[in-house]
């Protein structure tokens, strides 16, 4: 049985994923056996697991404005801390699974295709990006550009005119395993609608937003991704 070491397990789709059977060992290490901001740490466990994968899910992620309050801390976790993954895989050759967001492409025209030239949109994709460049030097590693939330939606208020990606943290959960002998980058979602399309399926009570007259002319509106790779994939399995 292969064995993985999951970071994030307390978090919110970490929660989720724990809940569905696999064909994997899996292990969820707490902070004080494994902070990503300690090399250390990270290397006494993988001494003692010898793990085949790591899926890197902890970030710091909301609320979005702490990584304009904060930046130091939004560096040490999103950037330092992915640092220090890739740099003991890389001293293991385990296999490394990387969570970036959605976020990092510019969301002015959609359908962005892994290809794509990246711009991120707000200081936390930045943060991820950041993370990217480490994994991308790591030749064993997989990248996830994800667009997923909890379920139901969280919001009361919904953008009526943001197109993206959505997909509820059970789907991935479900297909994860299905990904993780993938190379390169990956874009994770569903169908492209509005944010509001998407929460209402959840939410019935969700209210109608618009981004472009509370964010401006400039808030980018067009957020989609090109999925066929995605797609192509869980067909196989």
């Amino acid at each position: 049985m292969k064995k993985i070491i999951f970071t994030g397990g307390s978090g919110r789709f970490g929660s989720v994923f724990k809940k569905y059977n696999n064909n994997y060992k899996i292990y969820y290490p707490r902070k004080k056996d494994f902070n990503i901001e300690n090399l250390k740490t990270i290397k006494k466990f993988f001494l003692k697991i010898k793990p085949d994968y790591l899926i890197h899910c902890a970030a710091l992620s909301r609320p979005m404005d702490i990584h304009n309050k904060n930046i130091s801390k939004s560096i040490s976790t999103n950037i330092i801390g992915t640092c220090n993954i890739v740099k003991i895989c890389s001293q293991f050759n385990t296999k490394l699974i990387y969570f970036s967001t959605n976020y990092v492409y510019p969301g002015t025209i959609g359908n962005y295709s892994e290809a794509d030239s990246v711009l991120p949109i707000n200081n936390y994709a930045r943060s991820k990006l950041g993370g990217e460049c480490a994994v991308q030097m790591y030749e064993n590693s997989l990248i996830l550009r994800i667009c997923m939330t909890e379920k139901p939606f969280v919001h009361k208020l919904a953008f009526n005119d943001v197109q993206m990606n959505f997909i509820f943290h059970e789907e991935l959960a479900q297909n994860l395993l299905k990904l993780i002998d993938e190379k390169g980058i990956i874009n994770v979602g569903g169908k492209k609608q509005t944010v509001f399309s998407f929460a209402k399926r959840s939410n019935k009570k969700i209210q109608k937003i618009s981004a472009k007259k509370i964010l401006g002319k400039d808030y980018p509106l067009k957020q989609t991704m090109n999925l066929k790779k995605y797609n192509s994939i869980l067909k196989k399995k």
